[in-house]
């Protein structure tokens, strides 16, 4: 079994479904009001256990409902919470998530008790290395405490994944310890200031990222390393929300990578998980479990 640890986020999405995502000074009439557990840390941990790994999560939520709620999800969904800390100076982190008819969304974050997330809490959970075959690692927590994870994993030779969202400017010196970096289309222009993907791709690798992987919604991912340049198409499914569609790509290609998969094998892994994961409301109740995604792989109905 595939054993990663997941340091990063945990959340409550507070989700809405509007006609069309508001513009500045517009009041939109939504329709039902609903709360799914998020975060990209704790979605990207679910989306692994659903996957089949073994997934321990690194963390912060208030002690307060949410953070019991949101707790009481991950045990239930196999995920590991002895690293997870209840923080009484914080509230528990929250999203709120317009969901268009087109299945577009716009994310609003309150971090909350995620921008509490020490070094020390990475340290803490360090034995694990003698036990893990992966790291994954967002940004909606401390660049530090991101830093701190990708350098005691990469110390030891333990594979990293880094899904840079939400993007913010990364020192070459981190992207030189990762091993895959996944950004979207939109991510990648943040992270280097180019809107080229061509381009974007090439900032990247000159800055250090040996494999990156950008996944480009409905047209599928770009993987590009030392030896290969190849896109993979997307699965044909009908989208009602893209919430969490990276996070369960990325807990797809973290899983399959951890159980020894080729790259490119584990890309397609993580296509299959982001489609389907759009055919869903909500973040992680969207994420599909191992049996669905090796069902569509079987099917191979792709663009």
């Amino acid at each position: 079994m595939a054993n990663i640890l997941v340091v990063g986020s945990i959340n409550m999405d507070l989700v809405v479904r509007v006609p069309n995502a508001p513009v500045p000074g517009e009041t939109v009439m939504g329709g039902d009001f609903e709360t799914f557990p998020g975060g990209k840390g704790a979605n990207q941990a679910v989306a692994a256990a659903r996957m089949g790994g073994k997934v321990t999560m690194v963390g912060r939520v208030g002690n307060d409902d949410f953070g019991n709620t949101l707790i009481q999800g991950l045990v239930e969904n196999q995920v590991k919470t002895t690293f997870v800390t209840k923080d009484s100076d914080a509230k528990t982190g929250i999203a709120l998530i317009a969901v268009a008819e087109s299945s577009e969304n716009l994310i609003v974050v309150a971090p909350g008790a995620n921008m509490r997330v020490s070094v020390e809490d990475v340290y803490k959970a360090s034995d694990l290395l003698r036990e893990i075959d992966l790291l994954m690692v967002q940004l909606e927590i401390p660049l530090e405490t991101v830093t701190a994870a990708v350098e005691m994993a990469h110390a030891v030779n333990i594979p990293v994944v880094l899904n840079p969202a939400p993007a913010q400017p990364l020192p070459p010196s981190l992207l030189a310890q990762v091993d895959v970096l996944t950004p979207n289309e939109k991510e990648l222009a943040l992270l280097t200031g180019e809107e080229d993907l061509e381009r974007g791709i090439e900032i990247l690798r000159g800055w250090g990222a040996r494999n990156v992987v950008v996944t480009l919604g409905a047209q599928g991912a770009r993987l590009v390393t030392e030896t290969a340049d190849q896109t993979l198409p997307a699965f044909k499914v009908t989208p009602v929300d893209t919430t969490a569609a990276g996070d369960a790509f990325n807990g797809a290609l973290a899983v399959a990578l951890a159980e020894g998969k080729p790259l490119l094998e584990a890309v397609r892994y993580g296509t299959a998980a982001g489609a389907l994961a759009t055919t869903q409301i909500g973040a992680q109740p969207s994420l599909p479990d191992r049996e669905a995604v090796d069902d569509l792989l079987a099917r191979g109905i792709s663009d």
